[in-house]
């Protein structure tokens, strides 16, 4: 069936992601089956839905009536089984968003497939995993595309439309133009391991956390930096307290193991440890920050020297990653500076911000760094090399 107005939009896990899949989706006005195997987490969907959607009515996005049949639109399903699988049959769009859980995954696609049309699309919603993977689960792996959001979903304007190896063509085109029409920006990503944001942002997190690791600077002031000389909205380790230590380990582990142990996307103990201690972050209380009642939060050491070398390495890390993504087919150039602004609210595009400060003076930070340390972490992108070549050969 085609992808309309009136298309039925089936969502697998009620968890914050799926929840607001699900009011972006109801507020556009299709009816939406939000399911989840929890019936607590149907609850609190069903709370913060609600919340969220006062809040539009609020801001003057929303008038009281579109916000009350929006909720109405949505249709709750507890448990999982054959009477709850069925529930999706008239859906003509069904987006997984449950826990990265590969083989788990793979159990809804292949529930799912047995009850929906033949022509309804399977998505999931998978920030790293593989969507060639979840299509073997399917009889019909032609018709499993990648949709992914960022959270919140209601908020955050990017969406990731992953064609795998086996996904027809149309379907891609078709999610992309239905996505487009909720009044998201999409990008096209490549299968790859963690598409584009969640791959080219690794070292945001990474390169911090080495920093941090050797004492060159403690967290405050590496958030500081990024901050008020980088102009990043937020530092990496509060994202990382923000997004939960437990979210964002898993994420940096999955595109660890799927690139082969590529040591550029190797994990942080440091971060392992939170993780393994229950200090996940905000919703914890703890993190790489105390967020506790009466805790204070520790003052930066506000050295613009300092600063401006942690953020001239992190960025370097991160053009590098943008420059390779290219090189490798992950995404167009204008896709990957459309996915880092709008994605992870990058100050600038990435490729563009490399020419701003010059292939070659990126190249020559990325290299120095290699010397130092010796590491493959820190190998230029062939491109880097090969772009700093030319501007070598044009401007003498």
């Amino acid at each position: 069936m085609p992808l309309a107005a009136d298309t039925i939009v089936g969502v697998v896990g009620a968890g914050a992601m799926g929840s607001g899949i699900a009011q972006v989706a109801a507020t556009r006005g299709h009816r939406v089956i939000l399911a989840d195997a929890i019936p607590a987490a149907l609850d609190r969907a069903r709370s913060a839905i609600a919340k969220s959607l006062d809040r539009q009515v609020e801001k003057g996005r929303l008038t009281v009536a579109d916000a009350e049949a929006a909720r109405d639109r949505i249709d709750y399903v507890g448990g999982i089984g054959p009477a709850q699988w069925a529930q999706f049959a008239p859906c003509g769009l069904v987006i997984e968003a449950i826990l990265e859980d590969l083989p788990l995954k793979k159990a809804v696609f292949t529930a799912l497939e047995r009850v929906i049309a033949p022509d309804a699309i399977l998505a999931t919603n998978t920030s790293s995993l593989s969507v060639a993977a979840l299509g073997g689960a399917c009889q019909h792996a032609e018709r499993v595309v990648g949709i992914h959001f960022f959270n919140p979903a209601p908020v955050m304007p990017l969406v990731e439309i992953v064609g795998a190896i086996t996904t027809d063509p149309a379907v891609v085109a078709a999610a992309r133009a239905f996505i487009d029409g909720w009044g998201k920006t999409t990008v096209i990503a490549s299968d790859t391991p963690g598409f584009i944001v969640n791959r080219i942002a690794r070292p945001f997190y990474g390169e911090a956390l080495r920093i941090a690791e050797e004492g060159i600077a403690d967290p405050a002031t590496i958030d500081w930096a990024m901050r008020d000389i980088g102009g990043f909205k937020m530092g990496p380790f509060e994202l990382m307290d923000f997004i939960g230590n437990d979210v964002n380990y898993a994420v940096t582990c999955s595109v660890f193991e799927a690139m082969y142990y590529d040591p550029r996307y190797r994990p942080a103990l440091t971060q392992r440890r939170l993780v393994e201690a229950g200090l996940l972050g905000r919703k914890s209380g703890r993190g790489y920050y105390d967020y506790r009642d009466g805790a204070r939060l520790p003052s930066p050491l506000r050295d613009q020297g300092l600063g401006k070398r942690t953020v001239d390495r992190i960025v370097a890390m991160l053009v590098n990653e943008a420059v390779d993504a290219l090189h490798m087919n992950v995404a167009s150039a204008a896709d990957i500076e459309l996915a880092m602004t709008k994605g992870v609210n990058y100050p600038k595009g990435l490729l563009a911000w490399g020419d701003e400060l010059g292939v070659r003076t990126v190249l020559q930070r990325i290299t120095a760094l290699q010397d130092e340390y010796g590491e493959d972490r820190y190998r230029p992108s062939p491109s880097l090399r090969r772009l700093a070549k030319e501007a070598r050969r044009i401007l003498g």
